[in-house]
């Protein structure tokens, strides 16, 4: 293939147009792009999480018992764990909760509805479209007209007994409400006009630069996600007077509402405790002070307890603003001292596109038995000795200059080690897909960053990286059986992770006016682990990516840390998720691809030529489907 470095230009302009036209899925190679009558490839209307929300319906309409219903919408259908969705209850619905099933993110309480008690009020619980448990209490009119529902309600006969408690548990939850939004309204006042401003031009940074979220105060929502947008993101430019943050810059904080109010100090209390990444742990919930307190103290729990020689990082002496600010700069802190010491992680719940942080236990069997395993494959493959990945790539240090030398059938030994160790960890992970991306020119990247062209890396487009997707031999089966449907499936996966690694890399880079302009998300740090993610996202839907791992690793070029340069990941289509233990086999196998990474950018920065011709759309083609 034409690598597309600066050397593009010289083609001739009529030959790149041309070639430009040419559609690039594998199956349809050297034919005019756009030309197809119809999709290739079709899926349900309502594939993914329209289709969850059906069956979430069904079921909770089928239980046996009140009870039952509320726990498989809370959980839809078992996919995520309660808990998210307790937190992304309004608070009369919350309290209604409280009242009627017992449930609760404060603890659950114990009920004991009398059968047969005369009925005072009929209400209604449904599930909304976001996913949401959604109730009709004595306050509000049907559901049918204050909500966009899945489908129909459940009637659910209220008792004189339940309004009564409901009324005094209502007063409770609203004493608290109004507490905090005074607090947190008198907060923003101490911080002045310029503060504020400063506030809400980081919030906003935060929304652009951030992986989608869905977030409620109130009877508010606040989202970058698709076209319900009401923060800057891919649908709103910064500035525009639809967002919910810019409208605000030069509106006096006495006209602000509650929610916005408590959007604010939230998020920034989110973001003090662990930049713009810790927003996506409460995505799909409530912002209150209480909701950030409880996220808060499992993050001090679990921090105190991943590290016994460090002082323990003390409780907030209350759920006020001040306490929990400096909570927030006290887990800040502990964070750093822990990423070099403990593995960080996160688990996703793809329905509600919620994190949550982990701290890894230690690497036990099952993580070393893969490691073995995958190094067995790659020492049989590659001119490495070492029964550890750790030895594997102590190796390759010693005697690197073989990665800028064809090997294995590719012009280089850092693309033959690339897919090596993908294929090997398609195997030993048992993985649907196993793929791992990257920059195809280290020469270019060298040379800009050499020459301080920083604007010249902002206008580098998504061909200028790779992805190498290998798919199991028996992930056909996912797409009828269909050899040319994989490839064109592993082609798409490909272009996509391209585009993830556009979209990280100037994160890394001076906030010069080009990359400020630029669009870029913060690149990751930590690993995660997904669970059904073939929800949302279209590709993802139609890939049938389900459970997956994700390793990004930082590659050292001149000297410069590149976060997020490149990751490993697992992909299975249906079966057990991933776990644990495979997450941390899985991102030393990803830290020995960045390893060999930075030793080659080390060897161009000398003088070698290591440039990635491979893994385009002819390649995946001749790969999976030939």
């Amino acid at each position: 293939m034409t690598l597309p470095t600066e050397r593009d230009d010289s083609l001739p302009r009529r030959a790149a147009l041309a070639k430009a036209r040419q559609s690039r899925r594998p199956s349809r190679l050297g034919r005019p792009a756009g030309a197809a009558g119809e999709p290739d490839y079709l899926t349900a209307e309502d594939a993914g999480f329209p289709a969850l929300l059906k069956q979430t319906w069904r079921r909770a309409t089928a239980a046996p018992d009140l009870a039952t219903a509320v726990d498989t919408l809370l959980t839809l259908a078992g996919h995520v764990p309660a808990d998210i969705q307790l937190r992304a209850l309004a608070v009369e619905d919350e309290t209604a909760l409280k009242v009627l099933v017992g449930r609760s993110w404060r603890g659950d309480r114990p009920t004991d509805r009398a059968d047969g008690a005369a009925t005072a009020f009929l209400g209604e619980i449904g599930l909304d479209k976001s996913g949401r448990v959604v109730v009709r209490v004595p306050s509000k009119g049907p559901l049918s007209g204050e909500a966009d529902l899945v489908d129909g309600v459940l009637r659910v006969p209220w008792s004189a007994e339940d309004l009564a408690d409901y009324q005094v548990e209502l007063a409770l939850a609203a004493e608290r409400w109004d507490t905090s939004v005074a607090d947190c309204r008198q907060w923003l006042m101490a911080a002045g006009a310029d503060g504020r401003r400063g506030l809400l031009q980081d919030l906003t940074e935060a929304a652009i630069r951030t992986a989608p979220f869905i977030l409620y105060a109130g009877g508010r929502q606040y989202t970058n996600f698709r076209d319900q947008n009401t923060l800057t993101g891919k649908t709103l430019r910064p500035g525009h007077p639809d967002c919910a943050l810019s409208s605000l810059a030069s509106v006096p904080l006495e006209l602000w509402s509650d929610s916005d109010v408590l959007l604010v100090v939230c998020l920034t209390l989110l973001v003090r405790s662990a930049g713009y990444a810790r927003i996506e742990e409460a995505n799909g919930t409530q912002l209150t002070l209480d909701h950030v307190a409880l996220l808060f103290e499992r993050t001090r729990t679990a921090y105190n307890a991943a590290c016994a020689t460090l002082p323990p990082v003390p409780a907030p002496a209350s759920h006020g603003v001040a306490a929990l600010g400096e909570l927030a700069e006290a887990l800040a802190g502990r964070r750093r001292e822990l990423m070099g010491s403990v593995q960080l992680y996160r688990e996703i719940y793809g329905p509600l596109m919620h994190k949550i942080e982990r701290v890894a236990g230690p690497v036990k069997d099952d993580a070393r038995q893969l490691e073995a395993a995958l190094c067995a494959r790659v020492r049989e493959r590659l001119p490495l000795t070492g029964g550890t990945l750790a030895e594997l790539a102590a190796d390759l240090e010693a005697s690197p200059g073989w990665l800028a030398e064809p090997h294995g059938g590719f012009g280089s030994g850092l693309e033959s080690l690339v897919y090596e160790t993908v294929r090997a960890a398609t195997e030993v992970f048992d993985a649907d897909f196993a793929m791992s991306r990257g920059m195809r020119s280290l020469p270019a990247l060298i040379a800009a960053l050499r020459a301080e062209e920083l604007p010249r890396i902002a206008a580098w487009d998504i061909p200028h990286f790779f992805c190498c997707v290998v798919p199991s031999r028996e992930a056909r089966r996912f797409f009828g059986g269909s050899a040319s449907h994989l490839a064109d499936t592993a082609w798409a996966i490909s272009s996509r992770m391209q585009y993830n690694s556009w979209h990280f890399l100037v994160g890394n880079l001076p906030k010069v006016p080009e990359i400020a302009a630029r669009d870029h998300f913060v690149p990751p740090v930590i690993p995660d682990i997904a669970y059904y993610s073939d929800q949302h996202h279209n590709g993802h839907v139609a890939a049938r990516v389900r459970f997956t791992v994700r390793s990004p690793q930082a590659v050292e070029v001149l000297g410069r840390r590149f976060n997020g340069f490149m990751d490993l990941r697992l992909l299975r289509c249906e079966g057990l998720p991933f776990d644990e233990q495979d997450l941390l086999a899985a991102h030393r196998t990803s830290g020995f691809i960045a390893k060999a990474t930075s030793l080659a950018a080390t060897l161009v920065a000398g003088g070698a030529e290591i440039e990635i011709a491979s893994f385009d759309s002819q390649w995946h083609w001749d790969e999976i489907a030939a």
